[in-house]
Parts: C-alpha cells; sequence; structure tokens
C-alpha cells in the first residue's frame, strides 16, 4: 500500500467501528447456536464459558497494552524517517510476544486440570487445552496488527478479525454439532466448539503475516540509518506496555474470581449438586451473551470520540472538551439505555426464543442484566474520556472499587439457596452502577465544566419511557390473542408476538429521540457516517 494512501486517524476510527459492529454480530451467532439444547445447552455452556474466562485473562495480561505500545514505538519511528528502526522494533516486539504467548499456553496446557478445579468445573480441562494454542496465535497477530496501526493502516486490523470471527463460527459449531451427535458427551463438544477460537486465531495470523509481507517487505537500508540496540528497545516497548497491561487485566481479575465465585458458593452453600450448579452457570452465561449486545455498539462510539476529544484538549480548548464529553455521554445514554429497557420489558420472549427449553431463570437473569447493560455502556463511555484526558489511571480506581463491590455482593447473595445465580446479574448492576458514579467523580474533577447529568439522561430517559410502554403493550396484547385458550405461547407463536412489539419500539424511540432532542444533528456527526442517519431521523441542530 503506497504511503500516499494512509488512512487518517479518524478514516481508520470509521474503519474500525463499522468492523467492530460486523464482529461482534459474527461473534454473537457464534455463541447463540452452542447454548441451544441440541447442541451445548445449559450445562456444555457452562464448561465453554468457564474455559473462555480463563483464555481472557491470560489473553488481556499477554496482549492488552503490548499491540498499543508497538504502534506508537512504530508511529514515532515511521515519522522521523528510521525505517531499520521500524523494522527492529516489530522483530523485538514480536519476539517478546511470542515469548509471552508462550509462556502463557504453557500454563493452560500443564495446568489444566488444576485451573477447571479453582474455577469448580472440573469437566472444563478439555476445553482450556482446546482454547490453549489461541494465546500465543493472538499474541503473534497482535505483533502484526501493531505494526500495522503504528503505520496508521487500520485495514488488516479489521479484516483480520473478520478472519478470525468467521473462522471461529464455522469451524466451532460444526466441531461441536458433530462431537454431540456422535455421543462424545458435553465436555468434549464444549472443547470442540472452543477449538473454532483456536482455529480462528490461526486464520487471522496467516492473513496477518501475508499482509505484512505483500505490502511491507523487509528492506536493506544504508549505515546512516542505524536502529538502537535490541536491549533499548524492549525496555522502552515494556516500560509503556506493561502498565497498560495491568489496567487492562484488573476487570479481567475480578470478573474471573466472580466467576469461580459463583459455581463455588452455588455447591457449598447454596447446597446444588455439581451438574445444577453447572446448568444454572451455563443459563446465566446465555443471558450474559444477549446481555453484551449494548456494549458492542458503543465501542465504535468510543473510537471516533477519543481522537476529537483529545484535539480540543491539545489545544487547550477545555470548554469545547467539556461540551465534547457531555455530548458523548448522552450520545451512549441514548444507544444503551433503549436496549437496557428493551431487555428488560421483553426478557421473556427474547431468552425464551433465542433459548427455548432453558432453564427457566433465564429471563429473570436477563431482565436484571439488562439494568446493568446501561451502566456497562456508560462506563464505557466515562473511561475512554478520561483516557482520552490523560487520566489513565483513574479507571483503574473506578474498576477496582466496582470489582470489590461485585465480588462482596455475589458472596452473599449467590450462596443463599432462595437467590442462588440470581444474585449475580444483581452484583454486576452494583459493579457497574459504583464504577459510573467514581467516573463521573473524576470527570467533574477533570473536566473544565462538569457534565450535567439532567442533559445526559434526561432526554433519553424521556424518550425510552413511551417506548418501553408501547414495547410490553404490544407484546402483552399480541400474546393474549395468539394464545390458544390461554395455553402457553409456543416458540413460533411467541416470535410472532415478539417481532412486532420490538418494530414498534424501535418506531416510538425514534420518533421520540427528535421530540425530545435527546440526539441532534451535532452529535450525530460524531459518528461516523452519522450525518446521514440524523437526515434520516430529521434531526436538527443544537440551539445555542
Amino acid at each position: 500500500m503506497p504511503e500516499s494512501k494512509k488512512q487518517n486517524y479518524l478514516h481508520g476510527a470509521a474503519i474500525m467501528a463499522g468492523t467492530t459492529v460486523i464482529v461482534k454480530i459474527v461473534a454473537f451467532f457464534y455463541k447463540l447456536p452452542l447454548g441451544s439444547m441440541r447442541i451445548l445447552g445449559d450445562e456444555g455452556f457452562a464448561h465453554f464459558n468457564v474455559a473462555y474466562n480463563i483464555y481472557s485473562f491470560f489473553l488481556t495480561l499477554a496482549t492488552a497494552g503490548f499491540p498499543v505500545a508497538l504502534s506508537r514505538m512504530i508511529s514515532a519511528a515511521d515519522t522521523q524517517g528510521r525505517q531499520a528502526q521500524v523494522q527492529r522494533i516489530f522483530r523485538v516486539a514480536l519476539g517478546v510476544l511470542l515469548g509471552i504467548g508462550g509462556f502463557f499456553t504453557l500454563i493452560m496446557l500443564l495446568f489444566s486440570k488444576p485451573l477447571s478445579a479453582v474455577m469448580g468445573d472440573r469437566e472444563a480441562w478439555m476445553s482450556i487445552l482446546a482454547l490453549a494454542p489461541a494465546v500465543l496465535l493472538v499474541c503473534a497477530t497482535s505483533a502484526y496488527r501493531g505494526y500495522c496501526q503504528g503505520r496508521s493502516n487500520m485495514i488488516p486490523t479489521a479484516f483480520g478479525q473478520v478472519v478470525e470471527e468467521v473462522g471461529k463460527l464455522l469451524v466451532g459449531l460444526t466441531l461441536a454439532y458433530v462431537l454431540v451427535r456422535t455421543g462424545k458427551g458435553l465436555p468434549m463438544a464444549s472443547a470442540g466448539a472452543i477449538f473454532g477460537v483456536t482455529f480462528g486465531a490461526l486464520g487471522a495470523l496467516i492473513y496477518m503475516a501475508l499482509y505484512k509481507c505483500r505490502y511491507y517487505p523487509l528492506q536493506t537500508y544504508g549505515l546512516a540509518d542505524t536502529p538502537d540496540s535490541a536491549g533499548s528497545i524492549m525496555r522502552e516497548f515494556l516500560t509503556i506496555g506493561i502498565p497498560i497491561a495491568i489496567g487492562a487485566s484488573v476487570l479481567s481479575m475480578i470478573n474471573l474470581l466472580d466467576n469461580g465465585l459463583c459455581l463455588n458458593r452455588l455447591q457449598s452453600a447454596a447446597r446444588f449438586s455439581p451438574q445444577e450448579a453447572h446448568v444454572l452457570y451455563g443459563v446465566y452465561g446465555k443471558a450474559q451473551t444477549l446481555y453484551n449486545l449494548p456494549s458492542y455498539f458503543i465501542t465504535p462510539l468510543t473510537l471516533s470520540v477519543v481522537p476529537a476529544l483529545t484535539a480540543f484538549l491539545t489545544r487547550r480548548q477545555r470548554r469545547e472538551a467539556s461540551d465534547l464529553a457531555e455530548s458523548s455521554l448522552r450520545i451512549a445514554a441514548s444507544v444503551a439505555m433503549p436496549m437496557g429497557v428493551g431487555l428488560f420489558v421483553l426478557a421473556e420472549p427474547v431468552f425464551r426464543v433465542i433459548y427455548w427449553g432453558s432453564n427457566p431463570a433465564g429471563p429473570v437473569l436477563l431482565r436484571m442484566l439488562g439494568v446493568a447493560a446501561f451502566f456497562v455502556c456508560m462506563s464505557m463511555m466515562g473511561n475512554a474520556i478520561l483516557q482520552a484526558a490523560g487520566q489513565e489511571r483513574l479507571p483503574i480506581v473506578s474498576i477496582i472499587l466496582g470489582g470489590v463491590v461485585k465480588i462482596g455482593v455475589n458472596w452473599v447473595l449467590v450462596g443463599n439457596p432462595r437467590i442462588n445465580i440470581t444474585g449475580a446479574p444483581v452484583g454486576s448492576i452494583f459493579c457497574f452502577a459504583v464504577i459510573c458514579a467514581a467516573d463521573y467523580v473524576f470527570l467533574c474533577r477533570t473536566l473544565k465544566n462538569k457534565p450535567r447529568l439532567s442533559r445526559v439522561l434526561g432526554a433519553p430517559l424521556l424518550s425510552c419511557l413511551p417506548m418501553g410502554v408501547s414495547a410490553w403493550a404490544v407484546y402483552g396484547l399480541l400474546s393474549r390473542l395468539l394464545s390458544r385458550g390461554g395455553a402457553p405461547l409456543t416458540r413460533p407463536r411467541m416470535a410472532m408476538a415478539m417481532f412486532p412489539a420490538i418494530l414498534v419500539a424501535v418506531a416510538v424511540y425514534a420518533v421520540m429521540i427528535g421530540v425530545t432532542r435527546a440526539v441532534t444533528m451535532d452529535d450525530m456527526e460524531l459518528i461516523p457516517h452519522g450525518e446521514k442517519l440524523g437526515k434520516l431521523l430529521h434531526l436538527q441542530k443544537n440551539r445555542h
């Protein structure tokens, strides 16, 4: 790719934003059928979740900060025209990441059984084994991604993620289905399903390596272009990457501890059998798959808002930065709140239609997680604003506070036999509410003008109330009309009542955000191609 065709930062953010949505949708349709009773069901999905949470923790430790460090170092050397330095930085970083990834892969291979036992699921060890090579593969891939991003090229990162998700979807689902149908048992089927992640990671690494070889081949440079020593490059790489990795791993560590706590408390305190505990934990994992959907749409918004906010602060335009921060929070609320309300109001049909035949606790869990989803999305935007303002350490404080609350609440509630697994989403609500509250305090201290909660939450809330009522009313009316003699709705009839309710809710909300000015045309211009959607919804400019 010629250097003249590099994407600028905002263009790169737009590419990543669009791809993130595609990737998350593919990931959703990977996990969705796995939880069905024809493949893993509630019990098998618990094995899958345990292994995946362990993998996520090690992967966060191994890769969270290092691609950022690599891209920063590559960008600096590239700007200075030091191409030999660029090549040496990449080689050193690749070696470091291979070493780190190999170490964590070895831990998962050697200690798969002890790890599964600590997490309260001794049958998850096969899934941990199947997933172990993925850590090494993703570490190597992150070196290539960091290199390309440092050259202001987001295209290979974006398409590499698509390759990874599609490979995971095709191979994981196929193996899981075949293993279940041939009677290999749920632990083995879970391992087959999760091997799709390893296969997808291999596909992404091959794509990224081929891309670099084609567009960024190795070259010979003169003596004048002398790179720094490998030792000095490694020290700088680790100095930048380690603090970011530690900060990113805090929430992952808390989630890992919490997941192990839930399974152990269900068995030790609530007195459920191992099989019953796995079923409850599995259905909770299914509800989490749906509850994660709203956050998928917030990630692209943070990608677009952060560079704009950073530019204002760099130019010392603190008032404009404060206005942008408030607007960003209002956009996040306008996206997250209707999704959370929708999950809360339509939890019963949404869960039943997607996971028919699952444990009855599913809709109750999803209803509470709908509330938690709103706080998750707001915390993501709050953290992004703080990071753009140069306060990277403050979100770590917020996360630690929320994590301690989450573990404490879950310890008490999940161990109560009458509450059991329904205590887990309550812990999530408290956790992310605390994070949001702490972030708001930090934002008030960081920004010139503190965000006004009435402006951030008022209009989205007024828009969501009629939306939620309309969804509840339409579904209730249609379910009564479709019910035969008061008998429970079948899955197709429940879907027939649910989808019109969703469409009516979307239409009502679209009208209400224009009436209440929850989102304006100025807000939509912060989002890649958002002005087109703003014109479609007939949004107006801010009055001021």
